[in-house]
Formats: C-alpha cells, sequence, structure tokens
C-alpha cells in the first residue's frame, strides 16, 4: 500500500472567543498548522485565498452560519472535512450537517481526547481525498483532452494542440467566436498542465469598470477606500502557482492593460492602496473574439501586451465549420439534461440534417440551449423536425442536386446521413453507431441494406 502524505491545514472558526483561542491552543500543541477565523464571511473570505484540509466551525454564529461555512468549504476544496461544533447539540442538526457532508457532530463542551482523535481520522480522509483527486487528473491526463467532444479533423487537431501546450508553461492566445467553447479549452489546458494541484481563476474582462477590475484582481489593503475593513488579497494572489484565465481580454481599458503588463513583466504586484511588491507566480491563458493583432496594430490594443500574450495561438472552431459533430454533440447533451429516469429521445436523420444545417450564430452555445428546448416539447422516442424550435428555420436544411418539386425520401436522406458519419470518423463502426445513437448490429443492417461495402469489414 502507498503511503500518502497526511497535509495538516486547520481552519477554526467561532465567534466566542475563549471556545476559539482554547482550541487552537489544543491543536498547535499537537503540531498542526491553524488558521483562525471568528465569523462564516472571515472564514470563506479566507478559504478563497488558502487552502485547508481540515475546518472545524461552530454551527450557530450570526451572519453565515457553520452550515454555510460547510457549504463553502465543499465548493472550494472538496477533499477538505469538516467538522462541526455547537453548545445546542440536537439530533436534527446532527442530521443535517451529516447530511450536507460535515464528517463529525460535536458539542460542547468537547471532549479533548475525543476531539484529537477524531481530527487525525479526518485529516487522514481528506488525504485520501486529495490523492483520490491527483489519480483521476492522471488519468484525465493519460487519456487527452476528452471533454472537447467531436470527431471531426479540426477537433482532432485542436485536442492534440491542447495535449501538446498543456505542459510548456507558457502564456497561450484562445481565439475563437462567442460561444466555442474557449473557457473548456483553457480549463482543459490547465488540468492538463504541472500547475493541475493549484487552482484557475477565471476574470472576464468585459465585466467590471476599471476600479472593480484593479481590486479584483490586484487585492487591496485595509484602508484603502471607504468600506476597506480589512485587506483583501486579489485574484492573481489567489492564483499563486496555478493558472489565471482572462475571458474576453481584448475589452479591458488601456489603462489597465498597462497595469497588467507589468505585472506580467516584473511578476510582481501591487495591492490597491498599498506600497509592498508582491512576488507572483501564475500561467496566463487569455481568451477573445477580437482581433487582436488588428487591435494592436491600429493601437486600441497594446502592442507589447499583445505579444507577451500570444505566446501560443489556439484557433476554436466555430461550429459551422465542424457541422458533422453537431449530432455527436446533441447526443451529450441530451444525456446531460436527460430526467434521470428516463432515456434521452434519439435524433432522427431528418431532424438531424436540419440541424447540421443551422448557421448557429452563438455556436456551441446556442445548441446546448435549442437542445435544452427540445426536451421540454419532446416526448417521443425520437426527435423529429416537428420537435424543433420554430425559429430554427426548416430551410436550413440543404438539399443537394435537388431539383425542383423533387424531393428525397427519407431512406434517401438516412443513407446520406450515414455514409457522411462513417466518412468523418474514417469507417470506425463503433463511433459512427454512437454518433447515430443506434447500436453496432443496427448500424450493421443499414450499411446491408444501403449497399455501403461489406457490413462484414470494420
Amino acid at each position: 500500500m502507498i503511503s500518502v502524505p497526511v497535509t495538516n491545514t486547520i481552519l477554526v472558526v467561532d465567534d466566542e472567543p475563549i471556545a476559539r483561542e482554547n482550541l487552537t491552543h489544543v491543536l498547535r500543541q499537537e503540531g498542526y498548522t491553524i488558521f483562525v477565523a471568528q465569523s462564516g464571511e472571515e472564514a470563506i473570505d479566507l478559504m478563497e485565498r488558502q487552502e485547508v484540509n481540515l475546518v472545524i466551525t461552530d454551527l450557530r454564529m450570526k451572519g453565515k452560519d457553520g452550515l454555510a461555512v460547510l457549504a463553502e468549504t465543499k465548493r472550494l476544496w472538496p477533499a477538505a472535512e469538516i467538522l462541526m461544533v455547537t453548545g445546542y447539540a440536537s439530533l436534527n442538526n446532527a442530521v443535517e450537517s451529516m447530511s450536507k457532508g460535515a464528517y463529525y457532530y460535536l458539542a460542547k463542551p468537547l471532549n479533548i481526547k475525543e476531539l484529537k482523535a477524531i481530527v487525525v481520522k479526518a485529516l487522514e480522509k481528506s488525504t485520501m481525498q486529495q490523492e483520490l483527486h491527483r489519480l483521476r487528473r492522471h488519468i484525465s491526463k493519460t487519456s487527452g483532452s476528452s471533454r472537447i467532444i467531436g470527431q471531426s479533423s479540426k477537433i482532432q487537431a485542436l485536442r492534440e494542440q491542447i495535449s501538446q501546450i498543456a505542459q510548456l508553461d507558457c502564456n497561450v492566445l484562445i481565439i475563437g467566436e462567442t460561444g466555442t467553447g474557449k473557457e473548456l479549452v483553457a480549463r482543459t489546458i490547465h488540468e492538463l498542465s504541472s500547475r493541475a494541484e493549484k487552482r484557475i481563476v477565471a476574470f472576464n474582462c468585459g465585466a467590471f469598470t476599471e476600479d472593480l477590475i484593479s481590486n479584483e484582481l490586484f487585492g487591496h489593503e485595509q484602508g484603502a477606500f471607504t468600506g476597506a475593513e480589512k485587506a483583501k488579497k486579489g485574484l492573481l494572489e489567489c492564483a499563486q502557482g496555478g493558472t489565471v484565465f482572462f475571458d474576453e481580454v481584448g475589452e479591458l481599458s488601456l489603462g489597465m492593460q498597462v497595469k497588467l503588463l507589468r505585472v506580467l513583466q516584473e511578476r510582481t504586484l501591487m495591492r490597491v492602496g498599498g506600497s509592498d511588491e508582491i512576488s507572483v507566480d501564475f500561467r496566463v491563458l487569455a481568451a477573445t473574439n477580437r482581433n487582436l493583432k488588428e487591435a494592436a496594430e491600429d493601437g486600441s490594443f497594446r502592442n507589447d501586451l499583445y505579444y507577451r500574450l500570444d505566446v501560443i495561438t489556439v484557433l476554436v472552431p466555430p461550429l459551422v465549420e465542424r457541422r458533422n459533430d453537431i449530432p455527436l454533440l446533441v447526443n451529450h447533451f441530451l444525456q446531460k439534461y436527460a430526467e434521470p429516469a428516463h432515456a434521452p429521445p434519439r435524433l432522427s436523420p431528418i431532424a438531424a440534417e436540419i440541424l447540421k444545417g443551422y448557421q448557429y450564430p452563438g455556436n456551441v452555445r446556442e445548441l446546448e440551449n435549442i437542445v435544452q428546448r427540445i426536451l421540454i416539447t419532446c416526448r417521443e422516442e425520437t426527435i423529429e423536425p416537428h420537435h424543433l424550435p420554430d425559429d430554427l428555420g426548416q430551410d436550413a436544411l440543404i438539399v443537394p442536386n435537388a431539383k425542383e418539386n423533387t424531393w428525397p425520401t427519407l431512406e434517401e436522406y438516412q443513407k446520406k446521413y450515414i455514409i457522411e458519419v462513417l466518412d468523418e470518423v474514417e469507417g470506425k463502426r463503433s463511433e459512427a453507431a454512437k454518433i447515430l445513437g443506434i447500436d453496432r448490429v443496427s448500424l450493421w443492417r443499414k450499411i446491408k441494406k444501403y449497399g455501403l461495402g461489406n457490413p462484414d469489414i470494420e
């Protein structure tokens, strides 16, 4: 059995000073690294900047209570365990805490011997959870960029590029239309990189004013402005050792571009209202739907920042350039959004052709919304054209070589569709059957029926 070292960072949360200090004293004597918060709000703020392995929190506190701390702990640090402590012990409280993910429920006054034993076991479980996450990430790395769905040549090339550049630890500029999945590409690069153990912090550059961007990215010192009652780390500090994803980076003002450029050059930052330089280490992934090269040439985007970001460029193709991936994406979204107790409907060949013929100004994001709407209207086993949204446009179906008043039969549509899918996957029957939403035996019968080659030869 592999020996896994136990990590020992504990956060103590209690609004009673004496209880907080006593518990902290006991745990520090055991050699643990202790962080302290006197409210739920302070605990959550600390966890946004600092990884913890165990949280020991009071249940009843003003503002955000212990259950709120529990929920945020599970969101921010899924491998961490939570011990719930209260002076108002009850069966209902215990059941609710345990059902929401607490490792143990303790009543005050605490039995110190019991507490020490529970802390040891909780930290061991947290460490095993961390190891499980590491193993899952390792499996993800060995299996490639499997979350990027599609079999088209452009998507296969994209997956290969992601796998290669993930290991280079350089800045990457991800270019693509709105809704193509640029953030998914960025998160996949991070998960396959050597920085995967640390956080990826995403920031939308077009969603804030310049003052708010400075505060969010760089943080602030106590008293920096009205309401700044305590110092706060910015997102760039929170990403220490990890990755920062700048979405819509082309929307940054020129003034903000200067500040960001300085951070990337010097690898240091200064909080709002501060005077001390803080060293930072993170990888930058930036995304835009603008042509930043043209913007740099016309002066609307700084040339020097552009070259800092564009060490490697990743182009995410629009959906219209990979139409044969649409049935596979539809099947993915059908599985994702179908009611748990019901098998998702299958896509008919004609409905698939209509979906493939649409222009998708919103790209994959729009296709995902369309599938969700289809699931509301379709209660049958097969999705037919009348289940598709009215605004999709039935004229999206393009019939090559169709003469006036001459319409192909359903079988002709089906044959054409199967040929296209087989051609796209280079004749691989298993992949074709998955895209078509049928089993290999059914595909074998159709290949034989339509005379598409020897059905017994892969």
